[in-house]
């Protein structure tokens, strides 16, 4: 299948970016420890994985004083060790310097505050035209907000956009917002267009 008129390819972070499963664990479990509950089970860790930061302290503790302590440690947790941890997927810088400038390139990410960090840690700063993260939209993932708020940006229709996304919620917003979406490594995702590696990009364009 080969897309067509695509002028801006949109990545989500975690998941296809990044394989953060070990400094997002080592997060949550941090804020469990505190409370002496047990580490994150994999249901936990695959909702953690695709949503707001809020959205998954909500998930984990569902007693409303215990979830107000814990935004309370959250606040005093840094998360930046841990970006160490955090492991760059194969073919992504490869990939980024064969789209640009042809191709206008952005994030798309339920991530809150530590996008530029994670950015510029790995290497990656210059590398996209506009990040979207969870705090620069009124509704995250997913909600279709952070894809408009990029169609706008960039003045072009949803159709000449397309959408890299592993979870539920991206599949979701891309739907609601109109926007060609690929699947990485998630078979499970109802589109088209599945991938392996993001050197398929590629072949699509």
């Amino acid at each position: 299948m080969k897309l067509i008129n695509i002028k801006v390819v949109i990545f989500d972070c975690d998941g296809v970016m990044f394989d953060t499963t070990e400094s997002n664990m080592a997060y949550y479990n941090r804020i469990l420890e505190h409370f002496n509950m047990p580490r994150m089970t994999a249901e936990q860790f695959a909702y953690t994985h695709m949503h707001t930061v809020d959205a998954s302290l909500d998930h984990l503790f569902k007693n409303k004083e215990i979830r107000k302590k814990a935004d309370e440690i959250r606040k005093t947790l840094n998360y930046l060790p841990l970006i160490q941890y955090m492991e760059i997927e194969p073919g992504l810088k490869p990939l980024l310097n064969k789209l640009r400038p042809e191709y206008k390139t952005a994030i798309a990410t339920n991530r809150s505050d530590t996008m530029n960090r994670v950015l510029l840690e790995h290497g990656l700063s210059g590398y996209f035209d506009l990040v979207i993260s969870a705090r620069d939209v009124d509704r995250p993932k997913p909600f279709p907000d952070p894809l408009l708020k990029i169609m706008n940006y960039f003045n072009v229709p949803s159709s000449n956009m397309v959408y890299i996304g592993d979870s539920e919620v991206d599949e979701q917003a891309s739907l609601a917002a109109g926007v060609p979406f690929i699947a990485y490594n998630n078979p499970s995702l109802l589109t088209d267009i599945h991938i392996k590696s993001l050197s398929e990009i590629e072949r699509l364009l």
